[in-house]
Order: structure tokens, then C-alpha cells, then sequence
């Protein structure tokens, strides 16, 4: 059978194996207009494809969802409350170790949360999809955009500096109701995190920790954020919560990290007051900034002395350490700070 006939199925068979175990084959056929036979031979195919387990008789079979599984849908935004679709129509379909289940919703509702206040759109899709290795989450509106959000927001209207800005965390178009750590917290929750908007994508991976790239745009319109999970994760949302407290051990938002690399480009590199000026904004919310050099060469004497010397000196509460630094970026962060 071909590919696009089980792609068809495949985002709604988990639902209805669990609603109809004892009938499914018959379900099948009436919801595709097909004969018995043809139904049951694709509830063959997903059985071996483990997107179901079949028990039972041949006479009698029960099918049961197997290790895929997947669940689609797609919701107007206008009075939508984002943990009605995570507890009735999302979580009742999936079998998650319990850490993976709390990462999981904190993340969904999170995502979905964002599309209802911030998008401007008015619907939004969400997929997710466990496999025997991941659980896979995307949510993708039809709204503005959140690099055009964050371009009217805050007069940010170059994609790099706006991801940087949504890098460092506490940035929020609408301070009075939202902290601006729930896009941040969940990409840390991620081993693979993909944003796209506003025709710019940047990327996370687990084994790159708090460093962003940019990647190919799959989207022109509306926001997608893409989150997956391995199964066997050692991290926990606890964990990630208490990860940017000066101590790790408290929930306080009190350190980040900055991924300088980030505003890089091909002959683009940092060498100006100015960059350094976009570096530093809004770290004087933080008691520690990280500064990740991973990827940098070099840097130039201007933006080590605004970065190091003439920040540091303005806001003598805010730890700057700097990480990941080749033998000649540290020579010129030493020389700025006279170390």
C-alpha cells in the first residue's frame, strides 16, 4: 500500500484503537470507504510497522496502539485553554515514563499558551508523536510570526538578534502577564529543538547544550516550534527549573547563557562597541551570564573592552564568565580586563 495511504491513517489509528479495540478493522473501512478486506489488511500493515499490537483470535482480534503513536489536531485559538487539549485529547493517548510525561506537558501547554497570547493568529495545529526512542511535539499557528512579534515588540528587527534575545531568556512582549521563561525552559527541556518563523529557523541539540544555529526556514507564515524527547532522558523538568538558579538549587531565573556565535555570519565577526552593547542587553536582569565563545576565533580589542571592561564596571552585580574561548579570544579578554 502506498506511503501516503498510511500517513493518512497513521495521525488518528492511536485514537482509534484505544475508542474501538474489538471493531477497529471495521472502523477502518468505514471511515476510508473501503471493504473489510482491504481494512484489514492495512491493520496488517500497521502491525507491522508497530503503530499497532494485535491480540486475541483471528476470529476476534483486539488492536491496541503499539509503540508509534500519534495524535493530530487543530484548534481555533479565539477562548482556547491550553491544558484542555494536553488532558483530554493528548495525554489519554500516549504511554510516557513519568519524567517524560511532566517535560511533555510543561512543554505543550507552554507552546500552545504562546500561540494563544502572543500569535495573533486565529488557529493553531499541534502534532505529537511517540516513537520507540523519541516523543516528537510540533505546534505551528497561523499568526504573525515571532520574530515580528518580537521586531514590534521591542524594535528587534533582525531574526539573529531577536533568537539571541529569546536565547538569554526573561523576554516577554507582555510583562505584566508572563515571565518570559516558558519559551526558554522548554528548549532546554529538548534534545532537539527547531523554531521556525518570519521565513528565519535556529536550532538547539542536546549534544551542542545552549548553542544555537541557524537552519533552513520551513515556514512563511505563523510560528512552528518543533520539541523532542528521548524516552531514556536522564534530565527531569525539576531539574531543568533549578539549572539557572545562581545555586542550582533554587527556581529563581537568576543565571543565563549567551551563545555569542549566534550573531556571527561569514565575514561578519564581533569586533564593534555596538555588538557588544546588543550582547550585554538586558543581562543586568541576571546575577551570572555565561558567555559562550564556542565557534569564535577571535574577537576584536572594541567589543572585549565594551563587553568586559565598560559593562562590568556599570553593573558590578552581574558575573560575566566567559567560556569555550580559543587561545586568542582569551588573551584579548584578558587584556580588557587586566587579568
Amino acid at each position: 500500500m502506498p506511503r501516503t495511504v498510511l500517513s493518512d491513517v497513521t495521525h488518528w489509528i492511536t485514537e482509534a484503537a484505544l475508542q474501538h479495540p474489538l471493531d477497529l478493522a471495521a472502523q477502518l473501512a468505514e471511515r476510508r470507504g473501503t471493504g473489510r478486506a482491504s481494512a484489514r489488511a492495512l491493520l496488517q500493515k500497521l502491525v507491522a510497522l508497530n503503530w499497532l499490537h494485535q491480540a486475541g483470535s483471528r476470529n476476534r482480534p483486539r488492536h491496541e496502539p503499539g509503540l508509534m503513536r500519534q495524535v493530530v489536531r487543530r484548534y481555533a485559538l479565539q477562548g482556547l485553554q491550553e491544558d484542555q487539549p494536553w488532558a483530554h485529547d493528548f495525554a489519554p493517548n500516549f504511554k510516557l515514563p513519568d519524567a517524560v510525561a511532566s517535560m511533555a506537558q510543561h512543554a505543550f501547554t507552554e507552546l500552545l499558551n504562546n500561540a494563544i497570547e502572543h500569535s495573533g493568529g486565529g488557529s493553531v495545529t499541534v502534532s505529537m508523536r511517540q516513537t520507540p526512542m523519541q516523543l516528537q511535539l510540533l505546534v505551528s499557528d497561523d499568526g504573525r510570526g515571532i520574530f515580528d512579534v518580537i521586531g514590534k515588540a521591542f524594535g528587534i528587527h533582525d531574526p539573529a538578534l531577536a533568537m539571541l534575545e529569546l536565547a538569554k531568556g526573561k523576554l516577554s512582549s507582555q510583562p505584566d502577564r508572563h515571565s518570559g521563561r516558558g519559551l526558554f525552559y522548554t528548549s532546554k527541556l529538548a534534545d532537539v529543538f527547531d523554531l521556525h518563523a518570519n521565513n528565519a529557523a535556529f536550532q538547539q541539540r542536546d549534544w551542542q547544550r545552549e548553542r544555537w544555529q541557524r537552519a533552513r526556514p520551513a515556514c512563511r507564515c505563523g510560528s512552528s516550534v518543533y520539541v523532542a524527547i528521548c524516552l531514556d532522558t536522564e534530565r527531569t523538568l525539576d531539574a531543568v527549573l533549578r539549572r539557572y538558579s545562581l545555586d542550582g538549587a533554587g527556581y529563581g531565573f537568576e543565571r543565563t547563557v549567551v551563545p555569542l556565535a549566534l550573531i556571527t555570519a561569514p565575514q561578519q565577526g564581533l569586533g564593534s562597541r555596538a555588538q557588544a552593547q546588543r550582547v550585554v542587553s538586558r543581562l543586568g536582569e541576571f546575577q551570572r551570564a555565561d558567555l559562550d565563545f564556542a565557534g569564535l576565533a577571535d574577537v576584536g580589542p572594541a567589543f572585549a573592552d565594551e563587553l568586559f571592561r565598560v559593562f562590568g564596571a556599570g553593573h558590578p552585580g552581574v558575573q560575566l564568565v566567559p567560556l569555550n574561548m580559543s587561545p586568542r579570544v582569551a588573551e584579548m579578554v584578558a587584556a580588557s580586563t587586566g587579568a
